[in-house]
């Protein structure tokens, strides 16, 4: 009788055994493994490990754990199946219970286990625990393991990786983390105290220092590792790659492109996916399009960092054609996917794409990624939509820091800066706290809406409260809203006394504030700086050619263009884009070459003659040229973003959002005429220029005309009025 219930154990432990790998449909359901758990209990009520395995199979955890919870008293076989199968679904504190009490049991402990164990540690990111298994290697003599020492490496490493960005909890409660040096260090304690080491035991050393960027460090331990007369592979490759991506060093990446090439690991995805993410943050667009076009079956991490690298450089329309041939190819997209692409919907402003990708994000149930749906925010914020950007905002059920701060700039950039200012409240309200990010969009809604003090409270706030050192960003932010108020000498001294060095973007704030409060004598101070950090600073030559055109000073306008002209430096054209009926039409100021532009001149002639009986008078102020004044007019009637709008407005339905993009400033009279043509015509008009968007509506803006020469000085402000308006207005203004 013994005899044949041994024999019962060895068979169905043997049935067992196949069971998983088998490609019968005999063992599929919870009831079938159940049936075989009724039979080992008839054959010997003590369990089989094997029975824990077809449980973890089927993702029956709850089955093993209750079988293992019975009676009568498991075996260390049992004991290590059930630690593999809680770490194997994620039950890690479970899974360390469970070795606890193995070891208080008294039996021989599995070596077998040792991985599972190791596993959840690590997934715990508890320092305590990682200290306190090491020690239990070292007393019962594992560590001398290359596997388990190996295993003990990558569990530090994964501290080091989590002590860069927030303290963690451990399991007693206790928030506690490890410094980088520490968590290194422990990393190499162990790796020094190996009696034998593999090439994982180098590649998790390597990774684990340039995770904590001591680039030179790792570096360092490639050439160590292959003096011991071991081969870097190529994880080791995909671990130093990032390196040169972040010291912006091609050439030091083509020679290990060069290695990689040498030892047939650039047909490895992995090394290609590293090899494209290096070129694009160096900027070699040829080269990651050459990497990407050798590899032989690309993945989709492979496609998705050709695209990201791609829009990273600007290259939108080639990032886009990549996207629709990734999915012609059935290659199904990531979450980071959409991340990558939505950029570049954003640059170019198509909306229409915008919403057929945001229409595939939802189909994959990518909706619900808190990264994608910042995306989408951000996409939707610079296409000109605020309103399904907030949509998309309030469905998220625990938005991040990225998702509130893509909100906050879009209120910023769109206008209502009330809003975004209590948005960002509603954030802190929230326990979410701001980053250097969140604080730069929440400078630029007051930048944009001229609160002052608004903008010195938070600025102070940021370093008060949060402990963030402001950044350039933060200097340029404050600076610009004094220009646009024009507190000029109070920026100029706010500049000045920065606790870094101010760069040439940053005082170029300042120098377009003096261009529109015609401050001549300043401008040509703050040129000189900016000259002498960025002697080939195009805008700000441009700028200076402006002052002094407005203050008819044209000698020295001229000298200034003639100083571009031997330096090779060419001022870039105004253009506008429009996106009619999914297609992008561009125009140039005085560009007579599109197809419709008898039709648009027409229309602009009708517009012109409405807009005179309303009450409008051109303003020639900025047209910076000696001519005549009807000259002027006329040039004025040119410019590249009446000419999209009118052609908008003739070829969309009556009631239809027009939305065009700039890539200059507007000028104060196109944004005056825009807001009465959007009255006459009925429509919304959003057109995004250089620094925010503008919604034009019923003959106001959403800027409230703070962007325009409003915030001029007294006396300038009532000559305006006086030359364009009468003294009626001017009377009314000031009383």
């Amino acid at each position: 009788m013994q005899h044949s219930a041994v024999h019962s154990i060895s068979l169905l432990d043997s049935l067992l055994l196949l069971l998983p790998s088998s490609s019968s449909d005999a063992v599929q359901t919870r009831s079938h493994a159940r049936q075989l758990h009724a039979l080992l209990l008839k054959c010997h009520p003590r369990p089989s490990p094997l029975l824990f395995s077809l449980y973890t199979y089927l993702g029956l955890v709850g089955d093993a754990l209750r079988a293992f919870a019975s009676p009568p008293t498991p075996s260390p076989a049992c004991y290590a199946a059930v630690i593999r199968c809680s770490s194997a679904r994620g039950l890690f504190h479970h899974s360390l219970s469970v070795f606890a009490r193995l070891r208080s049991s008294g039996a021989p402990l599995p070596h077998a286990l040792l991985p599972s164990v190791l596993k959840s540690s690590a997934a715990l990111r508890d320092p305590r625990l990682a200290e306190t298994l090491h020690g239990f290697l070292i007393r019962s003599g594992w560590l001398s393991d290359l596997f388990s020492s190996n295993a003990l490496m990558n569990t530090y490493c994964k501290l080091c990786h989590d002590a860069d960005d927030h303290a963690r909890t451990t399991t007693a409660g206790v928030s506690k983390c490890l410094p980088k040096f520490d968590c290194l260090g422990s990393v190499r304690k162990v790796f020094d105290e190996m009696p034998e080491r593999d090439v994982v035991s180098w590649n998790t050393l390597i990774a684990g220092a340039a995770e904590v960027g001591m680039y030179f460090e790792a570096l360092s331990m490639v050439r160590d590792m292959g003096v011991s007369g071991l081969k870097p592979d190529s994880f080791t490759l995909s671990s130093i790659l990032p390196i040169f991506a972040e010291y912006v060093d091609d050439y030091k990446g083509m020679e290990i492109h060069g290695f990689a090439i040498r030892h047939a690991f650039d047909s490895d995805v992995f090394i290609g996916s590293s090899l494209i993410d290096m070129y694009a943050n160096c900027t070699n667009v040829e080269y990651l399009c050459r990497v990407f076009d050798n590899l032989p079956n690309p993945d989709s991490i492979s496609w998705n960092s050709i695209i990201a690298g791609l829009v990273q450089n600007g290259m939108f329309d080639e990032g886009l054609k990549l996207f629709r041939k990734m999915l012609i190819l059935q290659i199904k997209p990531m979450s980071v996917t959409f991340s990558s692409i939505m950029p570049a919907c954003a640059h170019l402003t198509t909306l229409h794409l915008g919403k057929q990708l945001h229409g595939y994000v939802i189909r994959g149930g990518f909706d619900k990624n808190a990264f994608v749906a910042s995306s989408l925010i951000d996409m939707y914020v610079k296409c000109g939509n605020n309103r399904i950007a907030r949509r998309v905002f309030d469905r998220i059920q625990s938005p991040d820091i990225v998702s509130w701060t893509a909100m906050i700039m879009g209120y910023a950039l769109h206008g209502p800066a009330k809003k975004a200012l209590s948005l960002f409240q509603q954030m802190e309200m929230e326990n979410v706290k701001p980053n250097h990010v969140a604080f730069v969009a929440v400078l630029t809604a007051c930048s944009h809406a001229g609160l002052v003090d608004e903008a010195w409270d938070y600025f102070h706030r940021m370093s008060k409260d949060y402990r963030i050192t402001p950044r350039l960003e933060h200097y340029a932010a404050v600076a610009d809203l004094l220009g646009r108020a024009g507190k000029l000498d109070e920026a100029y001294d706010f500049i000045s006394t920065m606790h870094i060095k101010p760069t040439a973007s940053v005082w170029s704030t300042l120098l377009a504030a003096c261009r529109v409060h015609k401050n001549a004598e300043l401008a040509e101070k703050i040129a000189q700086k900016i000259f002498e950090i960025e002697p080939r600073n195009l805008g700000s030559h441009v700028l200076m050619s402006n002052i002094y055109s407005a203050a008819g000073r044209w000698k020295e306008a001229t000298k200034v263009r003639m100083t571009m002209k031997h330096k090779g430096m060419k001022k870039q054209p105004a253009c506008s884009w429009i996106e009619v009926q999914n297609d992008l039409h561009g125009f140039v100021a005085h560009d007579t070459s599109h197809p419709w532009y008898n039709e648009i001149i027409k229309a602009l002639e009708v517009l012109m003659e409405l807009m005179k009986r309303d009450g409008y008078v051109p303003n020639t102020e900025d047209v910076l040229h000696d001519v005549e004044e009807e000259q002027k007019r006329h040039m004025l009637c040119g410019h590249s973003e009446r000419l999209a709008i009118a052609f908008g407005i003739i070829r969309t339905p009556p009631g239809t959002t027009i939305r065009v993009t700039k890539n200059l400033r507007v000028c104060v009279d196109c944004h005056t005429a825009t807001k009465y043509i959007s009255r006459i015509v009925g429509r919304e008009i959003v057109v995004r220029d250089l620094n925010r968007f503008h919604h034009f509506k019923d003959g106001d803006c959403s800027c409230g005309d703070y962007c325009c020469l409003w915030k001029l000085t007294a006396e300038s402000l009532q000559i305006f009025y006086l030359k364009n308006w009468g003294k009626a207005v001017i009377s009314a203004l000031m009383f």
